[in-house]
């Protein structure tokens, strides 16, 4: 049986936005973006995933999407994610790591290229503000207007009554959250996402 992954920010279609554990024929994307340029299966935002039915999809994947919400969004975001996930299901995100960028703006190199992305050269402000050169060509959709640590996403996530969640630092200065369903198959997702490219157990 094929299962369904709302690709929640999932940007212009690029399959390589998408993390590999999906990219396999066990896996349906479901595109959904606020920026309908992009043309995706669903325009929304993570602020309002009202369009999206309960119980719904067998997971959910947030990558750079999350930093985008106000502060004030993001549990009320989160708690979207429980109530659309089957509870057999699961949300990954991925989003900037604010521990060693904050380490990088301390050390006074916050303007600084720390590496390099699909969208040129990236700095510790651009991590922590959203993409400075995309913003100035008019792109506000890149503006970040919260920012987490591994702790702080975690306690977010249990907060919003997942059963549990699992962080792993990542290799460009963020970090991947695993948020379990009740009935998660856990021994099962972890293999999968480590068939994927991470690895949970670390």
């Amino acid at each position: 049986m094929v299962k369904k992954v709302l690709n929640a920010g999932s940007g212009p279609v690029n399959p390589e936005r998408l993390q590999r554990t999906f990219r396999n024929g066990g896996w349906q994307e479901v595109r959904m973006d606020v920026d309908p340029r992009v043309a995706p299966d669903i325009v929304g935002s993570l602020e309002d995933l009202s369009p999206v039915a309960d119980k719904s999809f067998d997971a959910v994947f947030c990558s750079h999407s999350l930093e985008h919400l106000h502060p004030h969004d993001v549990r009320s975001a989160l708690r979207g994610i429980v109530r659309v996930l089957k509870l057999h299901g699961f949300a990954l995100i991925t989003s900037p790591d604010l521990e060693p960028i904050a380490a990088l703006v301390a050390q006074g190199r916050g303007e600084e290229v720390a590496y390099e992305s699909p969208l040129g050269p990236i700095t510790a402000l651009d991590m922590i503000y959203g993409h400075a050169a995309s913003i100035e060509k008019g792109n506000l959709y890149m503006a970040h207007n919260s920012g987490f640590t591994a702790e702080v996403i975690a306690r977010l996530l249990l907060e919003a009554r997942f059963d549990e969640v699992l962080v792993i630092k990542g290799n460009c200065y963020d970090f991947y959250a695993l948020a379990l369903m009740p009935h998660a198959d856990k021994p099962q997702i972890l293999g999968e996402l480590r068939n994927g490219g991470l690895d949970f157990t670390e």
